[in-house]
């Protein structure tokens, strides 16, 4: 990515097959850990598929939903509107820390982090962001070839050669100051990594 474009290989895909792949939402929310009174961040948020249900979870929590694209972040705007505790951020995922007034318990991405061309820098941008023993979740497909990874009778996802693998994800996270937490089934193609923040990087003979 450049200053100037999004992630490859990234774009939102139609809400048809969107709906048709994470039904409930809110599920995939629950099941990665995200709970009532947390600050919590949707990370390349797109268009607030995520983002609403992260609302009602959080209750008094707050969510600042960041995205590059104007449009996508206005249609996550719209689908969270009357949700007090919803802000929206126009802005690059690398420059996180800024754009937030202070620390959060949790940051969320979905789908986007197998496109970041530098992985490591993103999650330190997260580290920085997060407070202490906070937890960063990365939903990413599962490594099978594309053509098995149907949605509504068609191929869908990014190409197989860009999927990533929980233990590819745990090679490029850890060293930004995290520890793999643990892993979970998210959807029918789908992995949850959830992360949490230590101090410093672990040394390398831990990992």
């Amino acid at each position: 990515m450049n200053d100037n474009t999004l992630f490859p290989a990234t774009l939102m895909p139609d809400k048809d097959w969107w709906q048709a792949l994470w039904p409930n939402p809110a599920a995939v929310l629950s099941t990665i850990g995200i709970e009532p009174g947390m600050q919590v961040v949707d990370l390349c948020c797109g268009d607030g598929h995520f983002t609403r249900p992260m609302c009602e979870l959080a209750q008094s929590g707050q969510i600042w939903a960041v995205d590059l694209d104007a449009d996508l972040l206005a249609q996550a705007e719209a689908a969270c509107e009357g949700y007090p505790n919803f802000h929206a951020i126009l802005g690059d995922a690398r420059k996180l820390p800024e754009q937030i007034e202070e620390p959060v318990d949790f940051v969320f991405i979905a789908n986007t982090f197998h496109g970041v061309p530098d992985k490591t820098g993103l999650a330190q941008a997260v580290h920085r962001a997060l407070k202490p023993d906070g937890r960063f979740a990365i939903v990413n497909w599962y490594r099978r070839p594309r053509e098995e990874t149907t949605v509504l009778g068609q191929p869908r996802g990014p190409d197989t050669g860009l999927r990533m693998e929980p233990e590819d994800v745990q090679k490029v996270v850890e060293p930004a100051g995290f520890t793999l937490e643990r892993v979970v089934d998210v959807g029918p193609y789908h992995y949850g990594a959830i992360f949490r923040k230590i101090n410093a990087p672990q040394p390398e003979e831990e990992r």
